[in-house]
């Protein structure tokens, strides 16, 4: 059964490492949403409630983490993770 990224548990920083994880490949939809939502220009708030489950009014400061840190692993899996992942 395939589960809706809201339904994941969701870290407070995604993985770092130079190559891509399970948790990457659990959140590849979340990513995806992230990038398309950005793209779109919806704005921090939007994103962080609709995508990622968090109440941007009730917790703005990681809302704003979590969906910054998450976008730029999105931008990372779009660039040099697509990239590692033809390596291996």
């Amino acid at each position: 059964m395939f589960l809706a990224s809201n339904e994941l548990e969701l870290a407070e920083e995604p993985p770092s490492s130079d190559s891509i994880t399970a948790y990457d490949r659990a959140h590849f939809v979340t990513y995806l949403s992230l990038l398309y939502s950005a793209g779109e220009g919806h704005s921090e708030e939007k994103i962080s409630r609709d995508i990622l489950g968090i109440d941007p009014i009730a917790e703005p400061d990681r809302a704003q983490r979590v969906m910054s840190s998450h976008l730029k692993r999105a931008r990372w899996l779009a660039g040099n993770g697509r990239q590692a992942s033809l390596r291996s």
